[in-house]
């Protein structure tokens, strides 16, 4: 018998998953430019750094490298190519070379060496990029060109680094935008940071900011696209989970409604008896022409003032009995004329964002001829998502 028939069954060594996962990350994945986008964002380089590279070259009359430096080129794949990251913003972008060139400027002057003044000029305009917000990796190239090529001259930062970094920045916003991509990319949110959730109310924007916090390294994607990303996500999330199904396999139908001359006191007892929240107001032909809710009666009972609220919201059920009266007698004075609708073969899905952030309780369903044929409240919208959930 084999000694070794032993270790026929035996399990690999732990370090080789670790292996395997190392060897795992060096493979490359998908740069998200693919056909047409890929051809905009070469065509979008090469026209910046022609631009640039003609009219730098009409205010100099020397060498090639007297008013163009090579770093530009990889500005021109950052701004042209991920014009929606925030290293590749026209703040970054012009700030970052700019500087870099004055810290490897300064280094040439006072290093000797070349060796040690590429790396202290690399380092320094690193830390400086990101205390000015203005982090550019080919910022760290010009740098360490100005260094290594022993240029002493600081008006070399200005021309033709700051004047090439202009132009193609100018480039990418007229380019940019013409092929419509947004440049520059707003890179925090329009709203001040706080407790709104994002969509699907399962995380707030404090909690995405804890989140990067806790990242502990540069994120190549600004806040606020993030955010947006993963709204999309959420909403591609909710959209699998719903599937097929539309407004009308989830909506509530035949739904109790009011017309505008239906009295105030009626409308009330009618949702009370119901025991709804929201009655539709249509025509005669059950076209919605409005929206009456609880929220609608509180509001002319005048809510703020708790004492006495039931005693005033009777009163103003009353009819006043007169043909002439400044006090509401029927919904059609008290409804809301707005009124947020989706058709039946709506995806369901769509309604999640409206529930979940624009404060909606109840939306109206029509039929194919725009006439009331059923109701969906967050209620019903729960129910189906647990439903399908549960499948």
């Amino acid at each position: 018998m084999s000694t070794n028939s032993g270790f026929a069954g035996s399990l690999p060594s732990p370090a080789v998953p670790r292996v395997r996962g190392w060897i795992a990350r060096l493979i490359p994945g998908p740069t998200g430019l693919r056909g047409r986008e890929a051809w905009r964002a070469a065509v979008g380089a090469a026209l910046g750094l022609l631009v640039a590279a003609t009219f730098s070259r009409l205010l100099s009359a020397g060498p090639a490298t007297a008013w163009l430096v090579a770093p530009l080129g990889a500005s021109a794949v950052l701004a042209f190519a991920v014009p929606a990251s925030p290293l590749a913003q026209p703040w970054s972008v012009v700030a970052g070379n700019t500087l870099s060139a004055l810290v490897g400027i300064a280094c040439a002057n006072a290093i000797p060496d070349p060796a040690w003044a590429g790396g202290v000029a690399v380092g320094v305009a690193m830390l400086l990029m990101v205390r000015l917000r203005c982090l550019h990796p080919p910022g760290g190239a010009v740098a360490l060109l100005m260094a290594i090529t022993h240029v002493t001259g600081f008006h070399f930062a200005l021309f033709p680094v700051l004047l090439n970094s202009l132009l193609l920045v100018l480039m990418g916003v007229v380019y940019n935008s013409a092929t419509g991509h947004a440049y520059p990319r707003a890179q925090v949110l329009p709203t001040e940071p706080g407790l709104q959730p994002v969509q699907g109310r399962r995380f707030t924007e404090a909690d995405l900011d804890v989140a990067l916090d806790r990242f502990h390294e540069v994120v190549d994607i600004s806040r606020a696209d993030l955010h947006e990303l993963l709204e999309h996500a959420e909403m591609a999330a909710y959209q699998r989970k719903l599937g097929a199904l539309r407004c009308g396999d989830a909506m509530s139908r035949d739904p109790v409604s009011v017309q505008f001359g239906t009295p105030l006191r009626e409308a009330w007892e009618l949702m009370r008896d119901r025991r709804v929240k929201a009655l539709p107001v249509v025509d005669r032909a059950r076209r919605i022409c409005g929206i009456v809710t609880t929220a609608d009666f509180m509001r002319l009972a005048d809510p703020g003032r708790p004492e006495g609220l039931a005693d005033r919201l009777q009163a103003m059920l009353l009819p006043s009995g007169t043909t002439h009266s400044d006090k509401p007698e029927v919904v059609g004075q008290v409804m809301t004329r707005s009124v947020r609708v989706a058709g039946e073969d709506r995806p369901l899905a769509d309604l999640v964002p409206i529930f979940a952030e624009d404060g909606h309780h109840h939306i109206p369903i029509l039929d194919a001829e725009q006439r009331l044929a059923g109701m969906i409240t967050q209620t019903d919208l729960f129910r189906t998502l647990l439903r399908t959930s549960q499948h």
